[in-house]
């Protein structure tokens, strides 16, 4: 039986869990993405932890899409803010701009803003040879004191812009929590860091990756985001409307004339609703809602197969399965049940 594939909206929540050919996206056809990130003095855990998350959780869903490397200003241990030690993989040391593509200086709230001789001299060597820049927390200040963000936009923390303004008048800081500008990429606490990394996902590897990373780590608002052929954007009230009784009525779902009938719209409109901004059929969305719930009961509960085909609508084990492993390649009793 040939695999089935799901749609935009629903491959973005299951890419984790399809099979190579179908779901998880290869990079047969592009090398890994370098991203060193240099931990300074009590930078903050958070940032660079919600940072390296995007990163590594692309890992999963697209291998070796991103070769991840750490760095300190000396050899040893680096304390965080919260007074964790980690150790880097390496101290920084000139020539490493081979290793990266990307370099990113961590700070923190008590990061002291003092000048770095071997830092700016790496920095400037970096710059030189087109290797782009970042900053998290005040680790924009740093860029700033290695003349390497006149010109361009940039983020940092609030208690750090005007310590970074006095730098040059030639730098435009911003109260956004997150800027990319060309080669430079800042964000000023843990959030705009995720937001960055994000950004960041979405323009090196796509809008199929990136929608799977959020999918992960972020759920609000994310199954209200339009995901077919069109622009990027929200979807209408209506779509909303039917998605959210469509999600409401798993076990018994409704018809296409019963959804036609509570939203008061045709079902020729809907139909195009759906194909206009999801790229999909009401039919198709709704049978990738409840095999994505299967999976997730199978995962998460101790349900049994039955149990799990009754409360997403099948009306036997034999059509459940069949229907589950079009998606998956794999029938329900294979699937990994981590609840056990």
């Amino acid at each position: 039986m040939t695999q089935r594939i799901f749609s935009g909206a629903g491959q973005s929540k299951n890419l984790l869990y399809l099979a190579s050919a179908n779901g998880r996206l290869r990079n047969t056809d592009q090398a890994s993405l370098r991203v060193g990130f240099v931990l300074l003095e009590h930078f903050s855990l958070a940032a660079f932890t919600a940072s390296l998350d995007t990163l590594v959780t692309a890992n999963l869903i697209s291998p070796a899409a991103y070769a991840i490397r750490s760095y300190g200003l000396a050899p040893g241990q680096v304390i965080s803010d919260l007074g964790i030690l980690l150790q880097p993989d390496a101290p920084l040391m000139p020539g490493m701009h081979d290793e990266v593509d990307l370099l990113i200086i961590c700070g923190g709230f008590r990061t002291p803003l003092r000048p770095s001789l071997l830092l700016s001299r790496i920095l400037a060597d970096c710059a030189r040879r087109g290797i782009a820049l970042g900053g998290l927390w005040n680790g924009a200040w740093f860029l700033g004191q290695a003349g390497l963000l006149d010109g361009y936009r940039c983020a940092v923390h609030p208690e750090n812009r005007a310590s970074l303004a006095e730098l040059s008048p030639q730098i435009t800081v911003t109260p956004a929590s997150q800027v990319i500008d060309r080669d430079r990429a800042t964000a000023a606490s843990p959030n705009g860091g995720f937001g960055m990394m994000m950004e960041m996902i979405r323009q090196q590897r796509g809008e199929t990756l990136a929608n799977g990373v959020e999918h992960i780590l972020a759920f609000e608002g994310l199954r209200f985001k339009r995901t077919g052929g069109q622009a990027t954007g929200k979807l209408s009230q209506p779509l909303r409307n039917i998605i959210d009784l469509m999600e409401s009525n798993l076990e018994e779902p409704l018809s296409l004339d019963q959804l036609a009938e509570f939203v008061g719209r045709s079902r020729r409109q809907i139909d195009r609703l759906f194909q206009d901004q999801l790229g999909t059929s009401p039919h198709r969305y709704y049978m990738e809602l409840r095999v994505t719930e299967a999976r997730r009961l199978l995962q998460h509960s101790t349900l049994s197969i039955m149990d799990v085909a009754i409360a997403c609508g099948f009306v036997s084990v034999s059509h459940f399965s069949k229907c589950y492993s079009g998606y998956f390649g794999h029938s329900p009793s294979r699937e990994t049940r981590l609840a056990d």
